[in-house]
């Protein structure tokens, strides 16, 4: 269903850049305040999809209180005016911010996404946890479906001091 959805998107319809975060050094509470800085400083707005209530609730309450000389403007559907919101949190696929950026947390499925009202008008992320087997084989298992769909992906991984290093890109460039 993922790859007709996709392959249903034709011929020069545009592609967002989907990136696959390799979680190695720092856990996507750290990682993920970082991302949703850079974003905003870039003008763009985010959904950062979870896969339960529960890490929803969990991310809202951390980015409340991650770090007290910074300010990270989000909401989640139980706040007003959703569409007014630089960073929205969920666990639908709901998009009422036309998100630039789309973040997928818990191994969400990215493929469905990716097209309709929901789809991000920049880029995708999938955070992924290298240390948690099934993360990593959810996060194979997307690539190769993204891959297979023609998607432009960019694999990155953390470094010891936190750093992201490209270490994968589809498709491959050619000579």
């Amino acid at each position: 269903m993922a790859i007709t959805g996709l392959a249903a998107m034709g011929e020069g319809a545009p592609m967002v850049e989907i990136s696959f975060f390799h979680l190695k050094t720092r856990s996507v509470e750290e990682a993920l305040p970082k991302l949703l800085e850079l974003s905003l400083s870039r003008g763009w707005r985010v959904v950062v999809q979870t896969a339960t209530e529960s890490r929803l609730r969990a991310l809202d309450d951390h980015l409340w209180r991650y770090r007290p000389e910074s300010f990270l403007p989000h909401g989640t559907r139980a706040d007003a005016a959703p569409q007014t919101q630089p960073i929205y949190l969920t666990v639908t696929d709901e998009n009422p911010n036309g998100a630039d950026v789309r973040i997928f947390v818990e191994g969400v499925e990215m493929a469905p996404l990716l097209v309709g009202d929901a789809a991000p008008r920049l880029r995708a992320a999938l955070l992924f946890n290298g240390d948690d087997e099934e993360e990593l084989q959810n996060a194979r298992a997307q690539w190769k479906t993204l891959r297979d769909a023609g998607q432009t992906l960019i694999y990155q991984q953390q470094d010891e001091s936190g750093r992201w290093v490209e270490k994968a890109r589809e498709p491959k460039a050619t000579s």
